[in-house]
């Protein structure tokens, strides 16, 4: 492949347009129709599931089947209590920064459409100089403007109502991308791009391909787990973010060395099949793909635990993307791990293809 840049204006187009719009867990549907539009003339067909999975396959009719996969949801909040004042008090869906929230502004979903809101906080002014109290989820709290309960009921907010952040894409310093939601909506737009170049490159595999864009990730890998149950695949690669330990505060001797810009990171777990991963890696080295790695202990905290212990046992890895920030509305990731998560998911899928026996994957 090429050494130029991968990313065409199309799919720069369709990233901004992907991350802007909320997707939070539970609520995805409209993410995942802008990702079929875009991935529909890359497939043959689509598999969509009763949570909102959908799974564009190419070569439907193959028996061996490989999964690459992303997930399509992002962390958000849920309306929990209205006070007679008109205030708000939230709880978590999926793993939401209670620190990061005071004086935030938010998007409150109602079936009347958006409802405008700021996470409100005492002023340096008034607070406890002795002993600040700090940001919990229990004492976070939205203001919409409103005095009254009945004014709250009146614009459509209960309990209930899921909440986003409204920030968006932005670009710093001509490649770091910046979002809300990166995590992992990037990962949907990475095999997105796997699909589109394998289109474009005419190229014909001699499995099925199922390029998955999971739900529900941040609240239990939910989504990938009830998805392998009616694909069955043979091999799963997995795209997810992992954290970039370069920034301040942050212990290598716990979190390992990575660092954005310097490459996918391949991960060493027992999810991880051993063969399926130095296929990878040796991919990587034949196709001059830089690459980082990482060891994780138990799990791997992403949906190759899913697809690894269903189905008796599905040949699994996990390729990385370095981000910084995780779970706050300033997620940040290097252009150039973006195009090598793909080349690498790309170049794989092609050195398989030479093998049709798969026998490295027993």
């Amino acid at each position: 492949m090429s050494t130029e840049s991968i990313l065409n204006k199309s799919s720069l187009t369709f990233l901004e347009s992907y991350l802007n719009n909320a997707s939070p867990t539970g609520y995805e549907s409209s993410g995942q129709k802008l990702w079929m539009e875009y991935v529909k003339p890359f497939v043959d067909t689509f598999i969509t599931d009763t949570y909102g999975t959908v799974v564009g396959v190419i070569n439907p009719d193959s028996q061996y089947k490989v999964v690459i996969e992303g997930h399509a949801d992002e962390i958000s909040w849920y309306v929990n209590y209205i006070t007679d004042d008109g205030l708000i008090y939230v709880i978590r869906n999926g793993g939401s920064d209670h620190q990061i929230a005071p004086s935030k502004r938010v998007n409150i979903h109602t079936k009347k459409g958006i409802v405008k809101g700021v996470f409100g906080w005492p002023a340096i002014h008034t607070r406890n100089r002795g002993k600040e109290e700090p940001a919990k989820v229990d004492n976070l709290f939205i203001d919409i403007g409103c005095l009254k309960k009945e004014e709250v009921d009146a614009l459509g907010v209960h309990v209930g109502c899921v909440i986003t952040y409204p920030d968006e894409f932005m670009v710093l310093n001509e490649n770091k991308f910046v979002c809300r939601a990166i995590d992992n909506r990037m990962g949907g737009f990475m095999i997105a791009e796997v699909a589109r170049l394998l289109n474009e490159n005419k190229i014909k595999l001699p499995f099925g391909l199922y390029v998955t864009n999971s739900v529900q990730e941040e609240v239990g890998l939910r989504g990938a787990e009830m998805i392998t149950k009616t694909i069955k695949p043979n091999v799963a690669i997995i795209t997810d973010v992992c954290h970039d330990s370069t920034t301040p505060m942050i212990e290598k001797k716990i979190e390992g060395e990575i660092k954005i810009g310097k490459g996918p990171v391949i991960t060493y777990a027992p999810a991880v099949q051993n063969n399926l991963r130095e296929l990878i890696l040796n991919t990587a080295d034949d196709k001059k793909i830089p690459f980082q790695r990482l060891a994780s202990s138990r799990v791997t905290g992403t949906d190759t635990d899913a697809f690894a212990y269903s189905n008796g046992g599905v040949a699994s890895a996990l390729i990385s993307l370095p981000l910084r920030y995780m779970h706050t509305t300033v997620e940040m990731v290097h252009r150039d791990d973006v195009e090598n998560v793909i080349k690498l998911i790309y170049e794989t899928l092609l050195k398989m293809k030479k093998n049709e026996t798969f026998s490295y994957f027993k």
